[in-house]
């Protein structure tokens, strides 16, 4: 391979491949600049629709629509070269039927270059998931804890306890046999991830699950400090950049208040510089 050669970004059938190998790294991403950053590290960086509550103030990411998705997924992808983007389909564009998941996961597909797009549901799914795959739109599914759902789920619960465990189980067999490439599971009990991971063939990415899944993804703003109206019990913070960024703003407004900045070398004089003679 030559020094200038670029490593190709996977496709579905790729991170398909990937069940039972290295773990696959995942991470959110809503803009340019953090895209760029992670590039080199995740094999796949996912649009999440979490970029209602992270960048737009929401409560919930029930008010995500299509053009946001869309407009923070052609961001996205500018920052990308080496990793696969998937892009989450916004509650309401594909719960109806088959046929309007699928005009909406092109669109969304069309607009933004994503490689394949991820929505949320097991059985109840599994007839759009294998009607999209038809069709040439790669699924990522997502089961467990459903966000998109917290009004029928009372909330940010764990889900596969007890009698549960069965149901979220079948949620991903249903899922994995309707042809999904992968499957996130959100807020699963350790025991239950590592069950679905053994059973099904097709790779785990765990959130709140277990370090036996074949992958694993966590929101980025979480992961760096940089929201931190809550912290949810699966999130580890490698970093805490919110409060250096608070630090850094509160030191520019005693700055400006006290007329220390600009200084002297971040503004311009009245008269151009004289260049210097050709040599």
């Amino acid at each position: 391979m030559s020094a200038t050669a670029r490593k190709k970004a996977p496709n579905a059938e790729d991170i398909r491949a990937r069940k039972g190998g290295v773990p696959l790294v995942s991470l959110t991403a809503y803009t340019t600049p953090m895209a760029r950053l992670m590039d080199t590290y995740c094999d796949f960086v996912l649009v999440g629709d979490s970029v209602g509550m992270v960048l737009h103030g929401l409560e919930s990411t029930l008010g995500v629509t299509m053009e946001m998705m869309i407009l923070h997924g052609q961001a996205v992808a500018r920052g990308l070269s080496t990793a696969m983007m998937v892009i989450d389909m916004p509650f309401g564009s594909y719960e109806e039927n088959p046929a309007q998941a699928f005009r909406n996961a092109a669109r969304l597909m069309a607009e933004t270059g994503a490689g394949a797009v991820k929505l949320e549901g097991g059985v109840e799914m599994a007839e759009t998931i294998r009607f999209l795959v038809k069709r040439g739109i790669p699924v990522m599914a997502h089961i467990g804890l459903t966000p998109q759902s917290i009004n029928t789920l009372g909330g940010y619960k764990v889900q596969g306890r007890d009698e549960q465990a069965e149901t979220v189980m079948a949620d991903a067999c249903a899922v994995a046999e309707a042809g999904a490439f992968s499957v996130v599971l959100e807020k699963v009990p350790q025991g239950l991830a590592d069950r679905i991971t053994e059973q099904v063939a097709i790779p785990t990415i765990g959130i709140g699950a277990s370090a036996g899944c074949d992958g694993q993804i966590l929101v980025v703003d979480d992961m760096v400090g940089f929201f931190t109206a809550f912290k949810p019990k699966f999130v580890k913070r490698y970093a805490e950049l919110g409060p250096l960024a608070e630090a850094a703003i509160a030191d520019y407004a005693a700055e400006v208040r006290a007329r220390t900045f600009p200084a002297d070398e971040h503004v311009f004089a009245d008269q151009a510089p004289a260049k210097g003679p050709k040599t």
